[in-house]
């Protein structure tokens, strides 16, 4: 319904004006080529919006892209507790209220400086953490707990006490649905790992100093546990911590630290006389810190840090002295948690996005699903669509069948996490939650090949 008046923008098309002017494209309507070759996301771009000069007369916009907190149409884009006709026995109606909720601030808020800091690498700016401090947000991703007390989640869509694994899971995969993988991470993903050692094991004033600025978004937490000589091998730290008197004196380095250029403090861990020990180390004379380029965008603030004779107090102890490796293994168990939510909700996005590309016609698809125009375009290829070809079919299927998968196998496993407390989940959860978070980003890679 929309007509464009593409004359100042033909130079600059990336694949040249000739595109523009081939006979089949100018002064006519271009739709379907058009939609066969772009996503519909690049005309809400302000650059190629005010090209618009006006719309056809009776006809309305059916390609359009969703409202906040609407839910896809596409088939499989949402998970089955979402569609209708659907059922569950983890998710009540009230968790369907969160979602909306938790979607539309997602959309919002914090899905147009994603884009803008995905491009340019810089950090997610204070304002958007302060409105995610507002509504809650940093604190909800730490799970449920005593540290939700009081606080008016989302709006007060949901009561602290009501507050499970499950609406915790929607926080996540609603951030991973309109973030990167690096703005994922750049979003605090670092206070939301580094901060579990500190609510459960810190000192009743550790924690009354470092936790209500953390939840505020005045101070960043990153977990600094990775070094250069040791990665997944948590058996090899080379960081010491020499106790000194009411001190410990801590030297090493850490490397490949989510948040590190900015965080203010470090959860820690040493190696010390009688085993590993974790120190929350704040920002301050001897630490420094310097961005590592990754494979992903510096918006997540990666980082190589040193620490040098940095004096850290002994009441910043956290657990027992030498049962550090407690300590880190059990805080695995919500990190990798987390990971399995967002990737699963990467997912699907990526079938959503392969099948808005091309025209409904499958098999497997369920006869009762309302499809919707707005997503039904199509990709054509030799005269016929894209999905004729019986090996697309085949592959779409498998990425189906992948997501679907995945979304119950962690479905069982949030379920156990709400039957259990700290100490339960770290003594039976942490092999099937291991097995979970290796499966899940393995068949993530598969759909994105």
């Amino acid at each position: 319904s929309k007509v464009y008046d593409l004359t100042r923008f033909a130079n600059l098309h990336p694949g040249g004006s000739n595109v523009l002017f081939a006979e089949s494209v100018a002064g006519k309507d271009a739709t379907q080529i058009f939609f066969g070759l772009h996503r519909q996301e690049v005309l809400a771009k302000p650059q190629y919006a005010r090209l618009q000069i006006g719309k056809i007369r009776g006809q309305e916009e059916i390609i359009r892209p969703l409202a906040p907190g609407e839910l896809s149409q596409v088939p499989y884009a949402e998970p089955t507790w979402l569609s209708k006709g659907y059922f569950s026995p983890y998710y009540s109606d009230g968790h369907r209220k969160f979602q909306v909720a938790a979607r539309k601030f997602f959309m919002e808020v914090v899905q147009p400086e994603s884009v803008k800091c995905e491009e340019s690498g810089k950090r997610i700016s204070q304002e958007v953490v302060d409105k995610m401090s507002e509504a809650n947000i940093i604190a909800m991703r730490l799970g449920p707990g005593k540290h939700l007390h009081g606080r008016t989640l989302l709006g007060g869509v949901v009561q602290p006490e009501e507050f499970d694994y499950f609406h915790e899971g929607i926080v996540h995969a609603e951030l991973a649905r309109v973030s990167s993988r690096a703005v994922v991470d750049g979003l605090l993903a670092g206070l939301v790992i580094g901060v579990p050692p500190v609510l459960n094991y810190g000192s009743p004033e550790l924690k009354a100093k470092v936790i209500p600025d953390a939840l505020s978004g005045k101070k960043y937490v990153a977990l600094a546990i990775s070094e250069a000589f040791a990665g997944s091998d948590v058996g090899g730290l080379q960081t010491t911590a020499v106790r000194d008197g009411d001190f410990w004196v801590v030297t090493g380095t850490k490397k490949w630290i989510t948040n590190g250029t900015f965080a203010d403090y470090f959860t820690t861990g040493c190696r010390t006389e009688t085993g590993f020990t974790v120190l929350l180390i704040e920002r301050g004379p001897g630490v420094s810190t310097k961005q590592i380029k990754t494979g992903y965008s510096s918006v997540a603030g990666t980082a190589y840090i040193t620490f040098d004779k940095v004096r850290v107090p002994v009441s910043h102890t956290l657990g027992k002295v030498g049962n550090g490796m407690q300590v880190i293994l059990s805080n695995f168990n919500h990190e990798r948690w987390m990971v399995v939510a967002c990737s699963i909700s990467a997912q699907r996005l990526i079938v959503e996005e392969c099948l808005k590309y091309m025209r409904l016609n499958f098999d497997f698809l369920p006869q009762s699903h309302p499809v919707s125009p707005r997503w039904s375009t199509q990709r054509m290829v030799f005269g016929k669509p894209l999905t004729s070809q019986a090996v697309i079919r085949a592959k779409l299927a498998a990425m189906i069948s992948r997501v679907e998968a995945c979304q119950n196998w962690y479905e069982s496993v949030t379920f156990q996490m709400n039957q259990m407390n700290y100490s339960e989940m770290s003594d039976k959860l942490a092999g099937p939650i291991g097995l979970l978070k290796q499966y899940v980003p393995r068949l993530f890679l598969l759909s994105l090949n």
